[in-house]
């Protein structure tokens, strides 16, 4: 059951089937229209001709819409003729050679990031999304695995490229300041002389990697020409229109932040980007369009939902008309809390690096119940299957495999991937209730055996989580001499709650089951998060034996819980802790 790369095929019917369901899901979009019949052709021929890589889309895009706005940041504005133009001078003036140069980019969310990525797929380059919030080791093991030939860079990064050897680091590009031992992105733009650029001999993947929450971050590289398909399968269960503003909050760097600006270039939108993620910002963004989708993470519409209210209700976000979610489980009640405050608009997307989306759950279908991962979109398959191979039956847990035509080309340290009739592994454990929906139901090497109970802990996170006084919790599995494992949880209390151990234990036994009673209950300033919200749960080991992160940005070492702290060591090398995008 093991191979070594996806091979999911849909049948001959399945795919005529597909495109035809394709046309009209890509005409009910608006991309499927006579901007200008001239306009048009150029911009067809524009996509046959490079295809539907990030350079593609931008030139097809330019050639049908060159005056309306393509990216929107910190600084200012570019339309789409002014992207196409300048990250050609940019695809030409890149200090790159050899038939299949590698390019690793260190951004977070801006224009500068967005015309790399475009030039680099203009130049047929192979891209590596690095996560900003990695710390000095991980960046180090990363850049010593990739070995890429040129950096493009913010310059905040500056201190922790200078911690990497000299051999790692290779040319800079500084995209924001100048900084010795590199050149400017903007003045490498303005020198570079005008001059065709024509589709690269060998098309360019993009490698993005893996939260590396389990461990080590691990390579996945991204098919170069996915076609229409994953367009058109997102849009047939969530209402994207061209003529919505796309604000992404999300990284860029993370797999569902790169699928915004992938499907903001295809539906030729305008992309809306901010360095860093800010609740309130966002709230004045979304009151600035007519029509706008936000594209973002669960714990960022946790922080939104945070603010007082008086700070969200002095906004108009009328012009609100999809909230698409992906990267983390939804906690709790919060959909509905989200939802009850700006309307049905709320989409979640469970997917991963390796096999893209596998399902989206629908307004809906949330307020049915705010803990399924919904249906599949277009084109993709799903099973839940068995420990010994088998297909389950509905409301069993099982191991969750999917397959569709934007799933990965393989990892790139070559490592087998576990493959069921064609369908990939994603790592959870789920289920399907009766009417055929998903539920995800945690990770499988995160399940619980306590005295020979299967546990999931996502079920008791969830229950905690409607309590009022909890504003985020982690359970997980630890060594127990006696039961093989016990359960502990970590709780974040809200500002001025109180709640004490026996109560937490109280609930779970009326709320589940006394074997999902957690012995352990921590209470902890803030859970351990990466760079795109998801918690970290290795990182909780390191609580448990005392170390904590406070606010102040050091960890913090706990006799027993509830003590105040005992001493303060450095944050360790991979944990940069979560400070949004």
């Amino acid at each position: 059951m093991v191979h070594a790369r996806p091979a999911y095929r849909p049948g001959l019917k399945q795919r005529l089937g597909h495109a035809v369901d394709l046309f009209f899901v890509l005409l009910g979009s608006g991309i499927v229209r006579l901007v200008h019949p001239v306009r048009t052709i150029r911009a067809v021929n524009a996509l046959q001709e490079w295809g539907t890589t990030l350079g593609g889309l931008a030139k097809a895009a330019a050639l049908a819409q060159p005056g309306k706005r393509a990216v929107i940041d910190d600084t200012g504005s570019l339309t789409y003729a002014e992207l196409d133009e300048r990250t050609d001078r940019l695809a030409l003036a890149l200090p790159l050679s050899g038939p299949r140069p590698r390019v690793g980019i260190l951004c977070r969310n801006h224009r500068g990031l967005v015309e790399a990525l475009v030039a680099c797929g203009k130049r047929g380059a192979e891209t590596v999304l690095l996560n900003t919030g990695a710390g000095p080791g991980q960046l180090r093991s990363v850049l010593s695995e990739f070995r890429p030939d040129l950096l493009v860079c913010d310059s905040e990064f500056a201190a922790a490229l200078a911690a990497c050897p000299p051999p790692l680091r290779g040319s800079i590009i500084w995209t924001d300041a100048p900084m010795p031992g590199g050149l400017l992105l903007e003045r490498l733009i303005a020198d570079a002389p005008p001059g065709h650029v024509g589709p690269p001999r060998s098309d360019g993947r993009v490698i993005m990697l893996s939260s590396g929450t389990g461990g080590r971050p691990k390579g996945a590289r991204r098919r170069p020409r996915p076609g229409m398909g994953p367009l058109g399968s997102m849009l047939s269960r969530i209402p994207l229109r061209g003529r919505q503003t796309f604000v992404v909050d999300a990284p860029v760097f993370h797999m569902w932040g790169f699928a915004a600006l992938q499907l903001g270039l295809g539906l030729r939108a305008t992309i809306v980007l901010h360095r860093r993620f800010d609740p309130e910002q966002t709230l004045a963004e979304l009151g600035r369009w007519r029509r706008c989708a936000l594209f973002s993470v669960p714990v960022m519409i946790q922080r939104i939902m945070e603010l007082p209210e008086a700070v969200r209700e002095s906004y108009d976000t009328r012009g609100l008309r999809v909230v698409a979610l992906s990267g983390s489980p939804l906690p709790g009640d919060l959909a509905h809390r989200f939802m009850d405050v700006f309307g049905d608009r709320l989409y979640n997307v469970y997917g991963s690096t390796e096999v893209s989306w596998v399902s989206i759950a629908r307004p809906r279908e949330l307020r049915i119940n705010p803990a399924t991962a919904g249906r599949p979109p277009r084109g993709t398959s799903v099973a839940v299957v068995g420990e010994e191979g088998g297909r389950l039956p509905r409301a069993t847990i099982g191991r969750i495999f999917a397959g569709n035509e934007n799933a990965f080309e393989g990892y790139t340290s070559g490592n087998p991937t576990e493959m069921w009739e064609g369908l990939l592994f994603t790592g959870d454990l789920g289920h399907l209730d009766s009417r055929g929906m998903l539920y995800v139901d945690g990770r499988h090497d995160g399940m619980v055996v306590s005295g020979g109970e299967n546990v999931v802990p996502r079920e008791i996170e969830d229950a905690l989580a409607r309590l009022p006084e909890i504003r985020e919790v982690a359970v997980t599995g630890v060594e127990d001499a006696e039961y093989g494992q016990r359960l502990a949880a970590y709780i974040v209390l809200r500002p001025g709650a109180e709640l004490d151990e026996d109560t937490v234990r109280s609930y779970i036994r009326e709320q589940i089951a006394r074997y999902a009673v957690p012995r352990d209950v921590f209470f902890i300033p803030e859970l351990p998060r990466n760079a795109t919200g998801k918690i970290v749960y290795r990182w909780l080991e390191g609580l448990r034996s005392g170390r904590v992160r406070t606010p102040e940005g050091r960890v913090a070492f706990w006799s027993e819980p509830g003590e105040p702290a005992l001493a303060a060591a450095p944050v360790p090398d991979d944990y940069d802790g979560y400070t949004g995008t």
